[in-house]
């Protein structure tokens, strides 16, 4: 049979089409009713498969429209629909002409059972039965289900506003709990970190001075084995202080509201070469700093970035004669990207899921001293911009580390 389906969802005309080709059937295509009145104009038609809601004319209309066309007027049709599902919609179904009703998804046996039917009474030549009803009761059906549906739906909008008034309390709730729990957190952290400020630092500096006293002859010569203790303690105690301050600048780092200023980076390099120029006058690094780096950014924290990682660049290149330490940017997909770069030892690209993570160090402690937290400080201030930050390296050639500071 000749079989025109009519909905305006593409997949559902497919699924329909692949259904009733696979029984034989050949199938054409309408996107509303109007496509349908056009098609059933010059294509030859046994049956009408429509949906009810649809643009420009629905199923209900077309329905209608085929039974006051003389020429059409014997066509089977079939009335299918998923929104429009009550009895009442299947009675106006009924009424504006429709020879069979049927909720989707419909049974594919039932819609083929139905086409059957179809054929069998074309074949008798027994003429359809029901006659067309008056055009004034079906516009007022018609309008009844258009507003029983109109009212089914705002019922439907009203619940959903309604769950989603109690769903936003909810998470409104949740928010201020939460909020409660991170000031509660963040205070916790505070005293933490008084509690480290006091309760180490305070044994620490006692194991250092008296270390020092020994050291100068204070309590009576010393042997040389005791010196070489005494040294010992003392490099300790000097490395755990450094941990301490880094592990406090760490906890920091994330607490309090950023205090956004335009700056040079250049000026916060030159700070940081002129305390490692101080510090190792003897070294001999070429520094390469572009000009106008102007950023918008917390100037303290941006500070202690970069001097972090121009920090970092200056160790790894400590073996290298000719070192040279690059700060400048380079544009990528329309963004500004930062980098500093060094010629030192580098390292091996499959570790550095490692930089990042506090205290994890890619060189052992006795070739490059440190306390493993410098590039972790970083991460979480290019983090706490709104930024990223990653490395590139080679071992043997040196690193470059890239940040962004969201503007």
């Amino acid at each position: 049979m000749q079989v025109l389906v009519v909905d305006d969802i593409p997949a559902n005309r497919k699924l329909l089409r692949v259904q009733l080709e696979g029984e034989g059937h050949s199938v054409f295509e309408a996107a509303d009713g109007i496509e349908a009145l056009e098609s059933l104009a010059h294509e030859k038609v046994d049956v009408i498969i429509s949906d009810i809601l649809m643009p420009r004319m629905d199923g209900y209309r077309l329905c209608h429209e085929v039974r006051k066309n003389d020429r059409l007027r014997n066509l089977p049709f079939i009335i299918c629909s998923s929104t429009y599902t009550s009895e009442a919609d299947a009675k106006l179904a009924m009424e504006v002409g429709a020879d069979r009703y049927f909720k989707k998804p419909a049974a594919t046996r039932e819609i083929t059972a139905a086409l059957e039917e179809f054929r069998s009474k074309a074949k008798s030549g027994r003429p359809r039965e029901a006659s067309l009803p008056e055009e004034g009761f079906v516009m007022k059906e018609y309008s009844e289900a258009l507003v029983r549906k109109l009212e089914e739906k705002n019922s439907e909008l009203e619940r959903t506003q309604a769950e989603l008034l109690r769903l936003n309390q909810c998470l409104e709730q949740r928010i201020e709990e939460r909020t409660v729990e991170l000031r509660e957190a963040n205070a916790e952290l505070d005293a933490f970190n008084r509690s480290v400020t006091h309760d180490l630092r305070t044994p620490l500096t006692e194991v250092y001075a008296y270390s020092q006293l020994l050291q100068g002859n204070k309590a009576g010569p010393l042997t040389e084995p005791v010196r070489d203790f005494v040294g010992k303690i003392l490099a300790a105690a000097t490395r755990m202080e450094s941990l301490i301050k880094q592990l406090m600048k760490l906890s920091l780092i994330k607490q309090g509201d950023l205090r956004r200023a335009e700056f040079r980076l250049n000026t916060a390099a030159a700070g940081a070469i002129a305390r490692l120029r101080e510090q190792e006058p003897g070294r001999q690094v070429e520094f390469v700093i572009a000009p106008d780096l102007v950023v918008n950014a917390d100037v303290q924290l941006v500070h202690i970035a970069l001097e972090n990682l121009i920090n970092n660049a200056w160790k790894y290149s400590a073996k290298n004669p000719q070192a040279r330490i690059e700060l400048g940017q380079v544009i990528w997909n329309n963004e500004r990207v930062f980098f500093v770069r060094d010629n030192g030892v580098g390292f091996d690209m499959q570790q550095a899921g490692r930089l990042f993570r506090p205290f994890e160090r890619l060189h052992s402690p006795s070739e490059f001293p440190g306390t493993g937290v410098g590039l972790s400080i970083v991460e979480r201030i290019v983090t706490r911009h709104g930024g990223r930050i990653w490395a590139e390296s080679k071992p043997g050639t040196g690193a470059t580390f890239y940040f962004t500071l969201s503007q």
